[in-house]
């Protein structure tokens, strides 16, 4: 099983895109602003080449395990992983592999199937950690749908990239 490094580094964009839109002030800036207690001038003369690169950086390791969550296939071989021969191409779990790779390789490797798991995974993960967090920092619940909602976009658009780049 391949790793598609292309799909990864442009998932790895999405949040970036993703929050530039949804965190503009015309869009749900002002309200995330007010949630979570910040002003324009306080966001003011902060190195946006070290957030940017970071979110990249963090986006990108996002995507790297997400593809696991996407890509139903990395299951069979996580299943064989330390079988014994499984990197002789001639083994008989090699083999077992190649052959089921070949039959099932491409099911469920859609966009639409990416996008429900994107949104599936936000909604069961990412919903209860930003929810917690914000509990704990009484935070309100304006800020948790704002956090949460950019996450189910985001990692609706990673999964779908993930899953339809072959």
């Amino acid at each position: 099983m391949e790793i598609n490094w292309i799909a990864l580094l442009l998932a790895a964009l999405v949040p970036l895109i993703v929050g530039f839109v949804w965190y503009h002030p015309k869009v749900f800036g002002n309200a995330w602003m007010a949630a979570a207690g910040l002003t324009e001038e306080s966001l003011k003369g902060a190195n946006m080449l070290k957030i940017f690169g970071l979110t990249y950086l963090l986006s990108f390791m996002a995507a790297l395990v997400f593809q696991t969550v996407v890509i139903h296939q990395f299951h069979m071989l996580s299943v064989l992983a330390d079988e014994p021969g499984l990197n002789d191409p001639q083994s008989e779990p090699a083999r077992y592999l190649a052959d089921f790779l070949a039959k099932y390789g491409n099911h469920y490797r859609t966009f639409k199937h990416g996008a429900f798991h994107g949104v599936f995974f936000s909604l069961l993960l990412i919903l209860p950690v930003v929810g917690i967090n914000a509990m704990f920092e009484r935070r309100s619940f304006k800020y948790i749908a704002v956090n949460t909602g950019f996450w189910i976009v985001a990692f609706g658009l990673m999964g779908g990239i993930i899953s339809a780049m072959k």
